[in-house]
């Protein structure tokens, strides 16, 4: 790449602003070999607890048009094990590293991120998309004050750059968004995935194990960029936007919108190979229009 793909987020160097999404990629093992990691801007690990979690039971992925829900259900074998086992390894892919983390409580994910404190992981994401046991089973994220909540106790376990993943389900994202940034955020990333479902009409029964699931894929793009523009007016703080985001030139728009890095993941699933053809695209677009550093083009949507 001959041009400036180089972006800061929240203080975090990315050498490009290409994140896969968390849950997505794994811990990237398995996406090694077809390309070294040290391409990518950075890896969203899977989402970690502070306990193992098996996951809801199968079957939990399906496809729908232009895109899938899934109800993974957190599977991941805890905060003490990705430190001890995995994390070293990341470590050494010359590759930013974003520990998306999630909890049951605020209490839980405050730990979570307290353990995180002292490794040397470069950012954490904090998903507020996880029902609050304490309050129902609601998600933290689909109001304003559990938002404030959650983002306080997580901000008061760690000094590391705190992103905060906004939930879409939602009647105001910029009303979570700045309930977010109030509470000490450094930065937000949006959109998680929407809820949704599909029933198969032979047996009359939901195709999800769980009944709904997060749809994600290309569906959900022009969502992800409504939201994202939205959320880019109302804040101070940098966002990394994703949803469905699958070329060159979603990617592009997202950060036309606001974004200030995007993040990559149902489409890795059909194209393993989409993050370099993405950035690749990229660099060819930004050569054909004369623009030397990508981080010219965020927020200069021309509204009517």
């Amino acid at each position: 790449m001959i041009n400036k793909m180089t972006v800061n987020v929240a203080g975090v160097d990315f050498k490009n602003p290409l994140i896969t999404a968390s849950g997505t990629f794994g811990y990237g093992r398995e996406y090694e070999q077809f390309y070294s990691l040290d391409k990518l801007g950075g890896i969203s690990i899977k989402g970690t607890t502070d306990k193992p979690r098996m996951g809801n039971l199968s079957p939990r992925i399906a496809e729908t048009p232009m895109g899938m829900l899934n109800s993974v259900g957190l599977e991941n074998p805890g905060i003490d094990y990705f430190i001890e086992e995995t994390l070293p390894w990341l470590l050494t892919k010359n590759t930013t590293i974003v520990a998306n983390i999630a909890g049951s409580t605020p209490e839980a994910c405050g730990e979570v991120a307290e353990k995180l404190d002292s490794t040397d992981i470069h950012m954490i994401e904090l998903n507020i998309s996880c029902p609050n046991v304490k309050q129902g089973g609601a998600a933290f994220g689909t109001s304003a004050k559990t938002a404030y909540d959650v983002v306080s106790k997580v901000r008061q376990k760690t000094k590391k750059p705190l992103m905060v993943k906004l939930s879409p389900n939602v009647t105001s994202i910029v009303e979570i968004a700045k309930a977010a940034q109030s509470a000490g955020a450094d930065a937000l990333s949006l959109i998680n995935t929407l809820l949704g479902m599909r029933i198969d009409i032979n047996t009359k029964r939901p195709i999800l194990r769980n009944n709904v699931g997060g749809l994600s894929g290309p569906a959900i793009f022009p969502v992800a960029v409504r939201m994202v523009w939205q959320v880019y007016k109302a804040v101070d703080i940098p966002i990394v936007g994703g949803g469905g985001i699958s070329s060159a030139e979603d990617a592009i728009e997202m950060m036309i919108a606001g974004a200030s890095a995007f993040q990559v993941g149902t489409a890795i699933f059909t194209d393993p190979y989409s993050p370099i053809n993405i950035l690749d695209g990229i660099d060819k677009w930004m050569t054909e229009n004369n623009i030397k550093d990508i981080n010219e083009i965020v927020g200069t949507v021309l509204e009517w």
